[in-house]
């Protein structure tokens, strides 16, 4: 059972001074025992000192403070090393800004154990994104048309709500995944689907945003545009460079 290995969730924080105890206080209810590990670039608002107190508060919570803004992807990334040096069997992500909500943990942790790989869909469910604007739909839904079409994989390619089995994902992966920001996640998501690792999806419902405001910029879609065609490539004429060959 997932409740019997040792479970880390993590929080990528910048700019969440408005939530982030509020989150922290809703996931801890649900998981008492639980790590919660947040990693924070510096945040400007004071985000890196509520967690300090967070922390001093609660000595199961861990947190990383990074020099500056790095990257969602490199977040995760350095949140999925930092969860097998210490070595976890089970790491949730998910975002920090309450679009992701804790309720849905439990689904996570009690999904079917074959699957190394959970993640999070806004696309099994009719209704998951009413509350979003027009721009924010499409943006998704291009998305999630695009890996589809481009890289074969017929999951919600996109999302940060995932639970990984680091007992069943090797962690050479992280080997083959390059991108520093939001690209991350249908990349890192290609690279682990290539490798053969069962991935399995729970239908998710996103709010509209109640705290903060979106961090991903015009720039970023452009750059994801590229990445994204990037790893297209790979997939279709250098297959090789994404197979893990120490598994």
């Amino acid at each position: 059972m997932a409740t019997a290995k040792r479970v880390v969730v993590f929080l990528p924080t910048y700019n969440e001074a408005q939530n982030v105890r509020l989150l922290f206080s809703e996931i801890r209810g649900l998981l008492p025992d639980a790590t919660i590990l947040f990693i924070d670039d510096n945040s400007p608002d004071g985000t890196g000192s509520i967690i300090n107190e967070i922390v001093a508060e609660d000595v199961i919570t861990k947190v990383i403070h990074r020099p500056a803004k790095m990257g969602i992807g490199s977040a995760h990334v350095d949140a999925i090393n930092w969860a097998y040096d210490h070595s976890f069997h089970i790491l949730i992500t998910m975002d920090c800004d309450m679009a992701h909500s804790p309720a849905y943990i439990m689904q996570f942790l009690e999904a079917d154990q074959s699957f190394a790989l959970v993640t999070g869909s806004r696309f099994k469910s009719e209704n998951s994104l009413n509350e979003w604007n027009l721009y924010r739909k499409l943006l998704t839904h291009l998305g999630h048309f695009l890996t589809r079409v481009l890289l074969g994989m017929p999951f919600d390619a996109t999302g940060a709500f995932r639970r990984y089995d680091l007992t069943q994902i090797p962690r050479a992966f992280l080997g083959k995944v390059s991108s520093n920001g939001y690209s991350f996640f249908f990349e890192s998501l290609h690279v682990l689907y290539v490798n053969g690792v069962a991935v399995f999806e729970i239908p998710i419902k996103l709010p509209a945003r109640t705290y903060g405001s979106s961090k991903m910029r015009l720039f970023d879609v452009f750059r994801g545009f590229g990445d994204l065609l990037k790893q297209w490539f790979k997939g279709y004429f250098n297959k090789s460079s994404i197979i893990i060959s120490d598994q």
